[in-house]
């Protein structure tokens, strides 16, 4: 008897748990922190918008080495971060030493949390969860753990400005799996509806600007071309032969958002703050 029909699509159709390891590996590369450190502002007006109170349940999804973790922290909550890259998890570790801080963190994937329904108060992800592969699990996975009337804060890349042309720079010379959507997908208003809308009564969604700082935009690319993961995953497709067309694109996304007129770099970067009650 004949096997069930497969549909017209169907080989289009990612592997999404191939695409996560794959993602995991190029996270793991290079050094996160680096870059991480220029999100601290960003996770900052991400916490003044979400406004966790002392004592509260907060959840840092795909904490990193811990960027709005340590800012929860700092306000005497109650924090646990998660992430699929140990050493970002030992760096925020002893980022949280070094403060005086509690926070209990944890290896996990943000497409499938290990913890009960409304766990949290305040669920965040700064630059995080918009970069898991199957973005309805995702989604999905804040809105359960979050209890009913908690928050959901984040802040990820839109499809323009820096974030935008930075990643359709990368994607250029080394394309991403297809058929995954792109993380900028959460950096706008329709997307996050699509992803959130079904489990929240409100969402508040507004653009920001964050500053980079950096010595020169040369400067930048180099820190981007030895710590930054999927630049490096580019850097490793494109081979020797690529590599100098790449890092000139690069430079050129760098020197587009640079505002600085002193000889040094200050890059830019817009992305979507969103602030959602869950339902």
């Amino acid at each position: 008897m004949a096997g069930p029909k497969q549909g017209h699509d169907d080989h289009l159709r990612p592997d999404l748990a191939a695409v996560t390891t794959a993602q995991q590996q190029t996270w793991s590369s290079g050094d996160f922190h680096e870059i991480a450190r220029q999100n601290v502002v960003i996770a900052e007006a991400l916490c003044a918008a979400a406004d966790p109170h002392a004592g509260q349940r907060v959840l840092d999804v795909a904490c990193g080495s811990g960027t709005a973790a340590l800012v929860a922290a700092r306000r005497y909550c109650e924090v646990t971060g998660i992430d699929y890259v140990p050493h970002l998890l030992e760096r925020a570790r002893q980022r949280a030493r070094a403060e005086g801080l509690a926070m209990d963190l944890q290896a996990a994937d943000a497409q499938a949390l290990p913890f009960p329904d409304a766990s949290f108060d305040v669920v965040l992800s700064v630059y995080g969860v918009q970069f898991a592969p199957d973005q309805a699990a995702a989604a999905a996975e804040l809105l359960r753990v979050c209890r009913r009337g908690g928050t959901i804060g984040l802040a990820g890349p839109v499809p323009d400005g820096w974030s935008g042309d930075l990643f359709a720079t990368h994607a250029e010379h080394a394309p991403p799996p297809a058929g995954v959507p792109p993380p900028s997908r959460w950096g706008t208003e329709d997307g996050v509806h699509e992803l959130l809308g079904g489990g929240t009564v409100s969402i508040d969604n507004r653009r920001a600007t964050a500053l980079q700082y950096y010595r020169s935009t040369r400067h930048a690319v180099e820190v981007f071309s030895t710590c930054f993961g999927p630049t490096l995953r580019a850097l490793n497709v494109v081979g020797p032969q690529g590599r100098e067309s790449f890092l000139a694109d690069l430079a050129a996304v760098f020197e587009r958002y640079d505002r600085a007129d002193d000889g040094t770099a200050v890059v830019e970067n817009t992305y979507l703050r969103t602030v959602a009650v869950r339902g």
